[in-house]
């Protein structure tokens, strides 16, 4: 077999096997693989041209100027050799030639014969080939450089601002309440990166985030948002992470996505490094994921337990209604919250000294520099170097000292009667979800003894055996009975008189894709409720968690009715958090069955009711007892009569009604 070029042809042997036998069988069987053909020089230089093209406009602008000077300079080169007045030596015509391509623009300004016309023509033709050409390249580079933007890729450099991760049903509030946050900074900047279209995020945000705007203490607000999976270090690194003051992780909708933000936050941490003081609050659903979201967030890093929260929320306004109008306010920055006051006064001063020099503000405990929070301490603790004094104030800077008190008339205290034992509660819960484990086990620690629960709940094999799992679970405790039905169904509600209950509780179903919005079932359980109480004319405290605060707005109300939002308080909460991280442990002790909480106890344990008196008089009367009186809420009121951190020269008249609020050890 012999070789003819590239080719072999059959039949003959080749000199690279050597000697053997005839191996023509075995060429004709396998073919050989065919030579890689070697590209011709124009392909290889096309080819590098596309290269060089996809580079972007400025390789476009460079190839553009080299064809200018292509065509420019031999034309310009010929109208000095034409020219009869055109200097005698090379390096003076090299030079006029340079001076003729640099007067291109003059667009036909030769006159003379007919041929230096037509150059000069043809120069201005191609100067308006190269001009409009750049004009265009320009353009379209403005345009995509506008369009990237726009798809918000790019990087933000920004020092001291905030950063939101992620999209849900908390960013409105966060965002809102972010801007409305009373800071002493000129100019604020909230960066929020979400997997989501830049122009979709800012269209959905608030008006009052969305827009820049001026509020009554933050000065120029800017929310900037930025696309790409916070997961995703790259996409994480357009928000600077790392120069920020502080990160919220929000939670996502669905509690099987809780992996997600443990990664988020494990980019967060790589992100940050070691040597970080970045403040970081983030959120899970369900609490199975909430070790591991601790671990991956690092020392630093708050993670709250959305589900467990919503669940004391809810049992604390069914053990006392009116409280969720308290925690409404001490979370919204629109109204009275908590700060941390540092004065050099303090160290030595005892917290009775403290708390009677605040007259604007309600001082409630001792903010320690380790981060630990002391919460209604006796009156005789003294502040420390580095304490700080926790109050509830308007903002951080309405809160000054006085050296003198705030008089009372010692005439208007009482001495409250010792507390009866409570008597045994009947409660119903209508509806279930994955929360509501949470709320029946909280409700057995924290009603009397000898209470009663009744749930009504839907006829579903997965609901009956989570019910039948409580009710063994806490039959030591509490008895538990269901009663298989739809609580949206006049019939069901009808069945059990709702108002025979001392409180009755309202859940709705976990959100699913297909199943439309969860609160509507809600709202038809809401008003068979409220048909039952108008028929029978008794009224029972309804406590009622939502998933949409505007449903809230439309839902039928009675006195003494109370609506949980669990994710818009989620997201106060973790707004306030970011700009304190104080209020960690506050927060923790407030929303705890044991240790100090929210109370709303009668005015008549604290001052003489039927006259008038200022709320200092209820200030001392509640401190002898131990307690933090912070607010009031008056019972003769059109609306829910809540305020919280009245002026100590306040004086009102106070009614038999009337609740003072509290924050004291439990009952």
């Amino acid at each position: 077999m012999r070789k003819e070029g590239n080719r072999v042809v059959p039949g003959q042997r080749n000199p690279a096997r050597g000697p053997g036998p005839d191996r023509t069988a075995a060429t004709t069987t396998a073919r050989p693989r065919p030579p890689y053909p070697t590209p011709s020089a124009e392909a290889r230089l096309r080819y590098w041209f596309d290269t060089t093209l996809t580079r972007g406009i400025p390789a476009l602008c460079g190839w553009l100027a080299l064809g200018c000077l292509a065509l420019v300079v031999p034309v310009s080169a010929l109208l000095v050799w034409t020219d009869q007045r055109a200097p005698a030596s090379l390096g003076a015509r090299i030079a006029a030639v340079w001076r003729s391509t640099g007067q291109t623009m003059r667009l036909g300004g030769e006159v003379g014969p007919p041929l230096r016309v037509v150059l000069s023509v043809l120069l201005a033709l191609i100067a308006l080939l190269y001009v409009s050409t750049l004009v265009s390249l320009i353009t379209t580079g403005l345009t995509d450089r506008l369009m990237a933007l726009d798809r918000g890729r790019a990087a933000i450099l920004e020092r001291g601002h905030t950063v939101v991760l992620g999209w849900s049903e908390q960013i409105p509030t966060v965002v809102s309440e972010l801007v409305a946050a009373r800071t002493g900074r000129r100019r604020r900047v909230i960066a929020v990166l979400a997997d989501k279209d830049k122009s979709a995020m800012e269209e959905d945000l608030p008006d009052t985030a969305r827009a820049t705007g001026r509020t009554r203490a933050t000065g120029r607000t800017r929310v900037l948002c930025r696309t790409g999976r916070p997961a995703d270090p790259a996409a994480l690194a357009r928000v600077s992470p790392a120069t920020a003051d502080c990160v919220l992780v929000l939670p996502r909708d669905d509690p099987r996505d809780d992996a997600e933000t443990v990664k988020t936050l494990l980019s967060l941490s790589a992100a940050l490094g070691e040597d970080r003081r970045v403040r970081v609050v983030a959120a899970v659903r369900d609490g199975r994921h909430l070790a591991a979201a601790r671990l991956a967030g690092g020392p630093r890093t708050t993670v709250l337990d959305v589900d467990d929260l919503s669940a004391r929320l809810v049992v604390d306004c069914a053990r006392q209604p009116g409280l969720s109008l308290v925690h409404q306010e001490l979370l919204d920055f629109a109204g009275h919250e908590f700060h941390t006051l540092r004065d050099p006064r303090l160290p030595g001063l005892t917290f009775e000294e403290a708390a009677g020099a605040c007259p604007e503000s309600i001082a409630v405990g001792i903010a320690h520099d380790d981060g630990t929070v002391t919460l209604n301490p006796p009156l005789s603790a003294r502040f420390r170097d580095d304490d700080r004094l926790l109050v509830i104030a308007r903002d951080e800077h309405s809160t000054r000292l006085s050296d003198l008190p705030v008089p009372h008339d010692p005439k208007a205290l009482t001495h409250a009667p010792p507390p009866a034992p409570a008597p045994a509660e009947r409660v119903l819960l209508l509806g279930w979800n994955r929360r509501a484990p949470r709320i029946v086990d909280q409700l057995s620690r924290r009603t009397p003894p000898g209470s009663t629960l009744d749930v009504v709940a839907g006829p579903r094999a997965a609901t009956t055996a989570a019910v039948r799992t409580a009710a063994e679970a806490l039959a030591p405790r509490m008895p538990v009975r269901h009663h298989p039905g739809d609580p949206a169904l006049r019939s069901t509600t009808d069945a059990l008189d709702p108002t025979g209950y001392d409180v009755v509780i309202v859940l709705g179903p976990d959100p699913r894709p297909g199943r439309g919005d969860p609160d509507d079932r809600t709202l038809l359980t809401l008003l068979h409720l409220r048909a039952a109480e108008e028929e029978s004319g008794r009224r029972v405290p309804v406590v009622t968690e939502m998933a949409d605060d505007r449903n809230r707005l439309i839902a039928p109300r009675a006195p003494g009715s109370d609506f949980v939002v669990s994710g818009r308080l989620v997201g106060l909460l973790m707004t306030q958090i970011s700009q304190n991280p104080h209020l960690t442990a506050v927060f923790e002790e407030l929303l705890a069955p044991a240790g100090n909480t929210l109370h709303l106890r009668p005015a008549a344990h604290y001052v003489t009711t039927g006259r008038t008196t200022s709320f200092a008089a209820v200030a001392a009367s509640a401190a002898r007892r131990g307690e933090c009186a912070i607010g009031y809420r008056s019972a003769t009121a059109a609306d829910h009569g809540m305020r919280l951190n009245p002026p100590k020269a306040h004086v009102r008249y106070w009614h038999a009604r009337d609740q003072v609020v509290l924050i004291a050890p439990g009952d």
